[in-house]
Parts: structure tokens; sequence; C-alpha cells
């Protein structure tokens, strides 16, 4: 039985991982921005805890690493949260960072990304929530620089296994009704890189996978110099290191 954390678990894909871990025995500490918000309010009867706060704001974010230290340790992150509109660089990036380096070290990191992560930008220079002056950060840069994320993870600590996934447009309150990929098959990844017995996962850190297959991301998401400058950056925007 793992202890799990799951981030932006009220809805879609996180609310779909949350009920899968309970199905299986995990424990899960459950995010949400608001209680009131998770759509299926039978589940914060069954979940070991329950965090709120909006990943949007640094403070609340680092406020809520300390209430989950308190759990004790964790076997395993599923950086879920995320949004299209609005502060994007802070929810899908920022957020994820800080709780990494605030939460005490869990076992397995697991991070949400995209196909679209291929059209993000690098000019970090610019990107104004990491000191540079222009606001027009997207969806597609939040998760390129989120892919590099992950992949700088694994490089510098490969004692903890970190893990990006293309889970597909799916139909969630964010991808639409439209959304021509299922719903099952999108958050089934992310539970079993979270959960699955030591060395049934090849690679065993650093993977990009869609669908539970290990897949080749954006090269730029690869490279180590635009990942340390990547780090770097975080660390002067937020004032928190890594440890």
């Amino acid at each position: 039985m793992s202890l799990v954390l799951v981030t932006g678990a009220s809805t879609g894909l996180g609310l779909a991982a949350t009920t899968a871990l309970l199905d299986a025995g995990h424990q899960v500490v459950m995010h949400a921005r608001r209680a009131d918000r998770v759509e299926d309010q039978s589940v914060l009867d069954r979940v070991h805890a329950v965090v709120t706060g909006d990943l949007a704001d640094p403070g609340v974010t680092v406020g809520l690493a300390e209430q989950v230290n308190a759990f004790g340790a964790l076997d395993a992150v599923i950086h879920n949260a995320g949004t299209m509109r609005g502060p994007v660089i802070e929810t899908n990036l920022v957020a994820p960072y800080l709780l990494t380096a605030r939460l005490r070290t869990p076992g397995r990191a697991v991070f949400l990304s995209s196909s679209l992560h291929r059209g993000g930008r690098t000019d970090l220079e610019a990107m104004a929530v990491l000191g540079g002056p222009d606001g027009r950060q997207s969806y597609e840069d939040s998760k390129l620089l989120v892919t590099a994320l992950a992949m700088a993870l694994a490089r510098s600590s490969p004692a903890t296994p970190s893990h990006a996934v293309d889970p597909g447009w799916v139909p969630t309150r964010m991808g639409g009704r439209g959304a021509s990929d299922d719903l099952a098959l999108g958050h089934e990844t992310q539970v079993w890189l979270a959960t699955a017995p030591v060395g049934t996962v090849q690679p065993a850190t650093g993977g990009y996978w869609y669908h539970r297959r290990a897949q080749q991301p954006d090269p730029r998401a690869e490279d180590e110099r635009f990942q340390q400058e990547l780090l770097d950056r975080l660390h002067a925007a937020t004032g928190v290191a890594l440890s």
C-alpha cells in the first residue's frame, strides 16, 4: 500500500487517478483548490486526508507542502493540477517545482505534460514569472518547461524516479466534450508509475509516457544546459532552491 499525493484532484484526471488509487487499496492525500469543488463528494470520506489551496499562489503552495509533510513520507506525488488559462506558468510549473523543493522527498514523482509541449518556447529570458518582461506565457510553454523539470530531476536525483506523462486529449472540464482520447487511459499511466513494483518500469526514471508506452519528448526538454537554466531561473524567481 502506497501513500500518494494527487494535486488538482477535484475533477477530471486527478479525481480519476484518486479513485483508481483508492480502489487498488492505496492511501491518497487529495489536493483541491476547495473541498466543495470536488465533483464526487463521496471520495472525501475515503481519502487519507484532504488539503486545499490555490497552487497559483506560491505562498499557498509552500504552506500546502508543510501540511502534507505532517502526514509523513510520501511514496509518490502525482503533479496533476493544471490550467489552460490565467496563471499557467505559476500553476503548471512553479507549483510542482515548489512542492518538489519543500515536500519531504517522495519515493517517486509524476508530472503531467501534454503533446502540446512540442509547441512551447524556451526563451526563459522573456517569461515574466521567471524574471523577464513578457507576460505571454502559454499552456504550451508551461508543458515544455514542466517536462524539462521532470527530466532535470531524473538526471539530478536518480534515486527518486521522475517521469512526465502525456495523458492525451481527454474529455475533462479542461479538455472539453469533443476530446478524442479515452479518459480511463488518460489516468492509468500516472497510477501505474506511482505504484508499480520496483523494477517493472523501464526506463526506471526520466521517461516520457503516453498510455504506458515510453515516447520521445521534444529534444529541448532533454537538453541538460536548458534544464539547468530552468532550475536556476526557478530558484531565482521563487527564492526556493531544490535540496
